[in-house]
């Protein structure tokens, strides 16, 4: 019977250790020349580029993620914000603190075009299917502008009670965070206007957005340390978890149903996602204090987080591996 329950014991310390939940640092890329804190990245798949807006330096960061080296410093950005790569355009859209939505081509940097808006453009996100570029906006008042790039031209701003913060787009509406006003707002897109808006009623600061389109799960960070879970199709809450504070990027990891959450006080947070309802936290990596802007390329399967030069710790590029499928 001892010996039975030994065995027993055993085997499960086995299946929890191979437990997938861990993410393993693969490489760093030193990036010694930026001081300060990152905003948001992108990723060149075929190239295996990534495109880093280095805010606080005023620059944008070119990596080599295979041969982990930075490549080039482009400069004269004034706070870049976000950045989206559209391999098709070969082009390269860049958000600014000034409202300026700059336009390069990917191959050799050149300026290609200026979209200017009233107020700081923030976040970025493209719609493949429309072509349509989606820039959050303002900073005494919020909208959500859209860009046609096929005409190269702007098409009018969707208002909001105030600045908008992350947001994702599914078909015809889009989900913004609007933290000031503690709420989601919903817009119906042919409506071109906010039809509903959800409380985020467990915590405050509802700042960074991640999405499992397939089940219809938004997820949210709140910077007090809260990860809460929404159903867009009943426009409610249905779970929510203490997680580390300041969380800036929230990804779905369709395939290992996991969501990697980086966050600003110095953890990568992985949480198990059960079903559609039901999460858990499965493991906390540290990282370090300030690193909350991240990317999660499924294409690379690799998680990229972005270290500020902070207190005697030099800036860099993390590159972390999942585990095995």
């Amino acid at each position: 019977m001892k010996a039975a329950f030994c065995i027993f014991f055993a085997s499960a310390l086995i299946a929890c250790a191979a437990e997938p939940t861990a993410l393993t640092l693969e490489k760093s890329i030193p990036l010694p020349a930026v001081k300060g804190g990152f905003d948001l990245m992108a990723v060149d798949v075929a190239g295996q580029r990534l495109f880093l807006c280095a805010e606080e330096n005023n620059t944008v960061e070119v990596l080599d993620l295979a041969a982990g080296k930075a490549l080039r410093s482009l400069p004269g950005f004034a706070e870049p914000k976000w950045a989206v790569y559209r391999p098709e355009q070969q082009r390269l859209y860049i958000s600014q603190a000034t409202g300026t939505v700059a336009v390069l081509d990917a191959r050799t940097f050149a300026p290609v075009k200026d979209y200017k808006f009233k107020e700081k453009a923030n976040n970025l996100r493209f719609d493949a299917k429309t072509g349509e570029l989606l820039v959050g906006i303002g900073k005494t008042f919020g909208a959500i502008a859209s860009v046609d790039t096929t005409k190269d031209a702007t098409t009018g701003e969707i208002a909001l009670t105030d600045f908008p913060k992350q947001f994702e787009v599914e078909d015809g509406r889009i989900f913004v965070n609007v933290p000031k006003a503690n709420h989601i707002a919903v817009i119906d897109r042919a409506a071109r206007k906010v039809v509903a808006t959800w409380p985020v009623s467990e915590a405050k600061d509802n700042v960074s957005m991640g999405f499992d389109r397939a089940q219809h799960r938004l997820f949210i960070g709140c910077e007090p340390g809260k990860f809460v879970v929404f159903d867009t199709t009943a426009g409610r809450s249905v779970a929510s978890l203490d997680i580390a504070a300041e969380s800036d990027g929230i990804h779905y990891d369709a395939a290992r149903h996991r969501i990697y959450v980086s966050c600003g006080a110095g953890v990568l947070e992985v949480i198990a996602q059960k079903d559609a309802d039901h999460h858990a936290l499965a493991a906390s990596v540290p990282t370090a204090k300030g690193a909350g802007t991240s990317w999660f390329s499924p294409e690379l399967d690799r998680l990229c987080l972005a270290v500020p030069a902070h207190d005697g710790q030099p800036a860099e590029l993390r590159v972390y591996r999942p585990p095995s499928k």
